[in-house]
């Protein structure tokens, strides 16, 4: 009897163990808080595509140029004596479609120490009722060149503090991120196209339904300037009241596709620069 019961009380707990390491199956709410990251994600890494833009033209001696089909205006003015410190304004109008058929309006308002190469000089980025398919974008962003690592690769500190991203509904998603993204290729050119960065870092916030997150990159993300999106790397989701998952941005294809997974349950994501709940 007694060796009856012993049998019994293993396989119960065997069973109990295989129930605990089993994942919860990728529910609605995960899929919507992986949505609100990703258009976080591609709308703050838009404004860094429009500062690296910006920062080329403003390190030629030209007061002002603008880029394809005057969209947007870029302005350089100098608030010294000398060619350093330099300030930047980016200026999308009251509202400018530009390529993919993306409409911005407002201003990016960039401030230069000195140019972009030089070790220590910092970037600093804000926001004029600056606006991407009727979201408003807000906060504080920085950039600071730290110099070259054990790669011989340039990398740059990039923070975002009180970051807000408003919809047409008044709802909010906040962020703020500490991230290095370690130029691999096209630091050396003078046009920002070539470009292409592995981005670490983490970012923290609340969604679209008020709830706490953390983002943490697992895997470094690959960031081209030639590309909508990150085309490849994994972040990991700590959400409040939710089982941790994993978005992985895919192989390096530059596409438009990444995946959510759980455990063995998986979805595919479209990744895009307006949320999904505001088409």
């Amino acid at each position: 009897m007694k060796t009856k019961t012993l049998i019994f009380t293993l396989i119960a707990a065997g069973l109990t163990l295989a129930s605990c390491q089993r994942s919860e199956p990728l529910e609605d709410s995960s899929v919507e808080a992986a949505d609100d990251a990703v258009v976080s994600e591609a709308l703050y890494d838009d404004v860094f595509a429009s500062l690296e833009i910006a920062t080329a033209f403003a390190e030629i001696p030209l007061k002002s140029a603008s880029v394809i089909d005057t969209c947007p205006l870029i302005t350089v003015t100098f608030p010294g004596e000398g060619l350093w410190p330099r300030n930047v304004t980016i200026d999308y109008g009251t509202s400018c479609t530009g390529l993919n058929d993306v409409v911005r309006s407002g201003k990016i308002i960039l401030a230069m120490s000195a140019p972009r190469r030089t070790e220590g000089s910092v970037r600093t980025v804000t926001f004029d009722n600056y606006t991407v398919n009727g979201a408003k974008i807000e906060g504080t962003y920085a950039v600071e060149n730290l110099g070259l690592n054990s790669n011989e690769n340039t990398v740059f500190s990039v923070s975002l503090s009180g970051g807000k991203i408003t919809f047409s509904d008044e709802r909010t998603i906040t962020r703020t991120f500490l991230r290095e993204r370690e130029y691999t290729e096209g630091y050396a050119t003078w046009t920002p196209w070539d470009d292409k960065c592995l981005i670490t870092g983490y970012a923290t916030g609340t969604n679209l339904n008020g709830v706490a997150y953390t983002h943490s990159i697992k895997s470094a993300l690959e960031w081209q300037a030639a590309c909508r999106f990150i085309v490849s790397g994994t972040i990991e989701f700590d959400i409040e009241g939710v089982e941790p998952f994993v978005l992985d941005y895919g192989d390096g294809e530059c596409d438009a596709t990444a995946t959510l997974s759980r455990g063995d349950d998986t979805k595919e994501i479209t990744l895009r620069l307006r949320h999904p709940k505001y088409y």
